[in-house]
């Protein structure tokens, strides 16, 4: 096992990780070592990792199968599993979400890789659910535990509404090729660490049972407990980092503070197991099939 170091970022998500070439094959210490970290810090920033996209997918396998790039979205071309998040193809997510909760499994993890980073901004912020399901006062907990959300992508995270042009026009329908629709609980539990998270974000569009309008007034009154600014990460990139963050327990934000300037990440997914609720109950299927993108792990 390589001598690796954990520097946490901040009390309640992310730690700097040190001591580990990536661009090596790992050994089994060495994943259960950053597994466990990921666990317990929930985003992890690796620095100088030096990774094209072959190297970047060999990395992100050592976590388990890996998904296409997206179910709507074109990968980087001749890279099927590689999501380019470019600012020049309206790739600017700017809203809080969880990836592609919009399926029956979303990704178990998410890795991002600067490519070209702007001068200045251009931040991505990572928020811990885990944190903010600890910090609701126990009325709000009893509550969450029972409810369960609607999650579609027929509602564009990266492009919004009001400022549509028709290059973003294009980029909607792409996004909405396939319209997705799946109930998950509000409140997931970890398969692996136990934890209570809140499983919402921006795909999270109605509560079952309850009016669009009821909907949003309990979405947005949990969702400001996962963006209290103490459980917050907030990712400055530099020039050859890799960031690995849990997709079952975090939500992230891409801050679109940079004038436009070129911004490219490139994203690798790992493939995630069937969201469960407090009671043992597992999300279901609405409308549209995801079998393309992903499988279901184990």
């Amino acid at each position: 096992m390589s001598d690796i170091q954990i520097r946490k970022v901040t009390a309640n998500i992310g730690a700097r990780i040190s001591g580990v070439d990536l661009a090596k094959p790992l050994d089994e210490e060495t994943v259960v070592a950053l597994r466990d970290a990921l666990n317990t810090h929930k985003a992890l920033v690796f620095d100088d990792v030096n990774l094209d996209d072959e190297g970047q997918q060999a990395f992100v396998r050592h976590f388990g199968d890996i998904t296409t790039a997206h179910p709507t979205v074109p990968s980087v071309e001749g890279v099927p599993n590689v999501l380019p998040v470019d600012s020049e193809r309206g790739r600017a997510a700017n809203n809080w979400h969880t990836d592609v909760t919009f399926v029956l499994n979303p990704p178990q993890a998410s890795t991002l890789r600067s490519i070209t980073i702007p001068p200045y901004g251009g931040e991505t912020l990572i928020a811990s659910s885990a944190a903010a399901y600890r910090d609701l006062p126990q009325p709000l907990r009893l509550l969450a535990d029972t409810l369960w959300a609607e999650h579609t992508n027929d509602y564009d995270y990266a492009v919004p509404e009001e400022t549509v042009d028709e290059a973003q026009a294009a980029a909607r329908a792409q996004f909405t090729s396939i319209k997705y629709r799946t109930a998950h609980p509000v409140v997931r539990v970890h398969p692996l660490t136990g934890e209570r998270g809140l499983f919402i974000g921006g795909f999270a569009q109605r509560l079952v049972g309850l009016s669009v309008g009821e909907s949003r007034k309990i979405l947005d009154l949990l969702q400001s407990y996962v963006t209290r600014p103490e459980n917050v990460l907030r990712h400055r990139w530099s020039e050859n980092q890799l960031v690995l963050f849990d997709n079952r327990i975090t939500q992230h934000y891409a801050i679109d503070n940079y004038d436009g300037l070129p911004r490219r990440l490139h994203r690798v997914t790992v493939a995630g197991d069937v969201p469960v609720g407090v009671e043992g109950k597992e999300s279901y299927v609405i409308e549209g099939d995801a079998s393309h993108y992903t499988s279901v792990a184990a």
